[in-house]
């Protein structure tokens, strides 16, 4: 029996997640009911085809899932989520009546990985501070003069949060001759060892890294995790890196270190979303801030959805779902 496919996310989201192409592999094995989005479940066309969804593959945007639309679906035991989290529209209902949920968070924590990764790379070289000096001065720059540490050879790199990101991270960096220590509550000293890198506290990790980079779960419980003790723990020379969430930074305590001219710090993240003009991390040298790009945009929307579709087919297949989210998973995840 053939399982029926709905896409439930606005137009937009949907244009830039789901190129034609992306959806062609549901074909023949499951039925896509129509290739437009269910943008608003409270409509004829939306009610029509929730009445005959068996999936719902939804994206950023997608109205809450709640009893009033569980009601107008009486087949749905499916949704499979082609973005990250799923706490802004899986309402109680659905984990009520046993409906299975899927996300693509790892595919989404890819990019993420590789920009840190990246940014781990040239602030060991110290690529970013040396480039800053060659514009400034417009002459020969004597970089190891500057920078006698510079390289990466034997630098300790300390990963906060062994998250989905978190393990991309580390799983990309194990080609390099780094240490590389992580501070994460949950991860018990057996599950580090098998991830190849040393589990430390996070006083520890924050005072001996040369770059520390944060991958924990925006959580109350998170909220200032790295407070004005951390960061003045942190080692003369080191870079901070931020692609989690603002909000876990003491951003104020951060640009006073900043601004002390002996730490550096790598920001895609900040509180607010976007700084003020007036903000002195925008002009600051030791700061390099972007605007949010870490995490999956232009062509890497497509991985999302093809995890989307690799769920469905799966299921197609009747196997278990790859990526499924439980609800207790909720409480530590963003």
């Amino acid at each position: 029996m053939s399982l029926n496919v709905a896409l439930a996310m606005p137009s937009h989201t949907a244009r830039a997640v789901f190129p034609p192409r992306s959806l062609e592999p549901l074909e023949p094995g499951l039925n896509l009911l129509s290739r437009e989005p269910i943008q608003d479940f409270t409509t004829p066309e939306g009610r029509s085809l929730l009445a005959e969804a068996d999936i719902l593959i939804t994206g950023w945007g997608c109205p809450m899932i709640d009893h009033d639309v569980l009601d107008a679906a009486p087949r749905l035991r499916y949704v499979l989520h082609a973005a990250g989290s799923v706490k802004h529209h899986i309402g109680d209902a659905c984990w009520e009546r046993g409906i299975h949920i899927s996300s693509a968070a790892d595919a989404n924590a890819i990019p993420v990985a590789e920009y840190t990764v990246a940014m781990i790379v040239l602030a060991n070289k110290r690529i970013l501070q040396i480039a800053r000096a060659l514009h400034t001065t417009r002459t020969d720059v004597l970089a190891e003069q500057l920078f006698p540490d510079m390289g990466n050879y034997r630098k300790r790199v300390g990963i906060i949060g062994a998250s989905k990101i978190g393990r991309h991270v580390i799983r990309l960096l194990a080609p390099y001759d780094l240490d590389v220590v992580v501070a994460d509550p949950y991860l018990s000293p057996a599950e580090a060892a098998g991830l190849g890198v040393g589990l430390v506290s996070l006083d520890d990790l924050v005072a001996g890294c040369d770059v520390v980079s944060l991958h924990a779960p925006s959580l109350p419980s998170t909220k200032n995790l790295i407070d004005a003790g951390q960061i003045e723990r942190m080692r003369p020379g080191a870079t901070f890196i931020n692609t989690s969430r603002g909000e876990l930074v003491d951003q104020d305590a951060l640009l006073a270190r900043v601004e002390n001219g002996d730490l550096y710090a790598v920001l895609d993240v900040t509180t607010p979303w976007v700084l003020p003009a007036e903000s002195r991390l925008y002009t600051h040298p030791n700061v390099l801030l972007t605007p949010h790009v870490a995490g999956s945009l232009g062509n890497e929307l497509e991985r999302m959805a093809a995890s989307a579709v690799d769920e469905a087919l799966r299921l197609s297949r009747g196997e278990e779902l790859r990526f499924r989210v439980k609800e207790e998973d909720l409480a530590f995840t963003a």
